[in-house]
């Protein structure tokens, strides 16, 4: 058992953006080394009122060669519609990362083609798979809008893309007054973000108040790092997915014996 004094965060007070039901190990793993966390969910996901054109741009789906999912949301709202629509056996299925993949599994789905360092569109877009694309149809997964990098490069390299989208992000907070109170107390020391989306919505909340500035940001990749550095803030960036990364990387940080 740790001892109050000796955890690694004591008395640091620390925002987590993710929805709550995304958070629980890593709000778990913060708490148990000492830490406070204030929960602060900047995305919230929707299923698609009418998913007349999901239905419309995957039909027939034997029409597919490759299915990429760029999320686990995308799978937990896609993967019952394209079931639904009929997976054919020559289907060949893409992730973004292994969390995705995972989920993909879970939909029985045995073979998923997932980069095994970095878990990005960069990363999925430098396997072998990927490089030879001529005739190939592409069905991206994903929610409203988004990153339009993989689907630019498939098509560079002779691949016809279609994007099923499924879910949409939304921000369900009105205002960050809780944090800039935080931070007025002395009580916020960091906050995780883990999207870009995230990111946006906060910088869009906080205005040009000087909190934000002054609070570090920890986020799970370089790009959302180097966004937030555009925007003036402070940011430190783990060098991989994970709860645990994050949970080094903040300790790295925030610790009283931190370097």
């Amino acid at each position: 058992m740790i001892l109050p004094s000796a955890a690694p965060l004591a008395g640091m007070h620390i925002a987590v953006t993710r929805p709550p039901e995304q958070a629980t190990k890593l709000t778990a793993a913060i708490t148990g080394a000492g830490g406070t966390v204030i929960s602060f969910p900047l995305l919230d996901i929707k299923g698609l009122d009418d998913l007349r054109a999901f239905h419309a741009v995957v039909t027939p789906l034997s029409q597919f060669d490759w299915a990429v999912f760029i999320s686990s949301n995308a799978v937990q709202y896609g993967m019952p519609l394209l079931q639904a629509a009929g997976i054919s056996p020559t289907l060949q299925f893409a992730a973004i990362g292994p969390t995705t993949a995972a989920s993909l599994q879970g939909y029985g789905i045995a073979e998923v083609l997932t980069p095994s360092e970095r878990f990005d569109s960069e990363a999925l877009l430098a396997l072998p798979a990927l490089q030879q694309m001529q005739g190939q149809r592409v069905l991206i997964v994903r929610g409203v809008g988004g990153r339009e990098v993989l689907a630019e490069t498939l098509k560079q390299r002779g691949a016809e893309v279609v994007f099923g989208e499924c879910y949409r992000r939304v921000n369900p907070q009105n205002t960050a007054e809780c944090l800039q109170q935080a931070y007025a107390n002395g009580q916020l020391q960091g906050i995780v973000v883990t999207s870009s989306e995230a990111l946006r919505f906060l910088l869009a909340l906080a205005g040009e108040g000087d909190w934000l500035k002054a609070t570090p940001v920890f986020v799970n990749h370089a790009r959302i790092a180097e966004r937030a550095r555009e925007s003036g803030l402070i940011a430190f960036s783990a060098d991989q997915s994970g709860d645990a990364a994050m949970l080094s990387l903040l300790q790295a940080h925030l610790s009283p014996n931190a370097g």
